[in-house]
This record gives structure tokens, sequence and C-alpha cells, in this order.
């Protein structure tokens, strides 16, 4: 059977036009093969000739080591919490003229103190001849024995986290207030 020559132009031409056609997809699928194969190629280690599953459950158990490794570092972190809150971590220091006829504020009263209130605080008393060195354990922010009010006042600074190494005023023994700093 033989087609007129319309038909067979018409045949031709359609053709053309389905293989042009064919060839932009051709084109089209090669430019996203070439971008698919370089993000395959970036996700891979190129040293280890791993396949894209390799790739992703090696991944998988980097991950899982990591959560391994958070873990340690979280009971890690709560081991040294628990211990720093068991050391010295608030420091209260009181200055005054223990007697009225004294001066410079020489007198001192220091708290060195937990996290808990608990720790001692020393104290010296200086006169003008000697000099005097007090501790007193700290349960609780309390003493079993007798606590002066400069005392009081340095473990109040401690508890306060006052930033300076000097309180507020508090009186002298005499009634005299100097300012502490």
């Amino acid at each position: 059977m033989i087609l007129p020559e319309a038909t067979l132009n018409v045949l031709v031409l359609a053709t053309t036009v389905a293989v042009v056609l064919l060839l932009v997809i051709v084109v089209v699928l090669a430019v996203r093969l070439a971008k698919l194969r370089s993000a395959y190629a970036s996700a891979l280690d190129p040293a280890r000739r791993e396949d894209l599953f390799q790739a992703v459950q090696r991944q998988a158990d980097d991950l899982d080591g990591l959560r391994n490794d958070l873990g340690i570092v979280h009971e890690n972190t709560e081991q040294l919490r628990t211990l720093v809150s068991d050391t010295v971590s608030r420091v209260g220091i009181i200055r005054y003229d223990a007697f009225a006829d004294m001066g410079g504020a020489l007198s001192f009263s220091a708290a060195l103190l937990d996290e808990h209130g608990h720790g001692v605080v020393i104290s010296a008393i200086n006169g003008r001849s000697e000099t005097r060195a007090y501790a007193k354990p700290i349960v609780s922010r309390d003493s079993e024995y007798n606590l002066s009010q400069e005392e009081h006042a340095a473990i109040d600074a401690a508890m306060s986290g006052s930033k300076g190494t000097s309180g507020a005023a508090v009186p002298s023994r005499r009634g005299r207030r100097r300012d502490a700093s």
C-alpha cells in the first residue's frame, strides 16, 4: 500500500516534531540526572565507595553514637552540678571597726558558704595590741555558736550573692556605725 505524498509529508513532519520533542525531554532529564548525581556524590564520602543506603546507615549509626555521647555528657553534667552545689560558691565579707577608738575597719567577718548555706564564718577582731580570729561552722545559714551582728551580715551578704567584698554598713560593737567599704 502506497500512501499519498501529502500524507507522507504530514507523517514525516509529525515524526520530526516528536523526535525533537523527545530530544528536548532527554536533554532536560540528562540535566536533572546530572544534578541528582552531583547531590548524590556530595552526600557520599568518595573515599569509602559506598552506596546511598550505606551512607544513610553510616549517618544513622553516627547519630546514635552522638546521642549516646550526649547522654554521657548529661550524666556528667548532673554529677558536676551535685558536686558544685556542695563547694564554696558564696562569699561575703564585712569589714568593721570592732572598737570605737580604732579606725580603718581592720576587723572583718568572712562567710564561706555553699549554695545550701553550709560552710564557715571566720572573724578577725583587730585591737591595738592583738588580733583574735574565730571560726564558726555554719549549717543552713546558722551556727550552734552565737553569731555576732557582723557575722550574720557576712552570711547574708554571701547568700545574697553580693559582688563586692564589702557588705552593708553594720553598727560597730560600741554603737558607732561604719561603712564596711
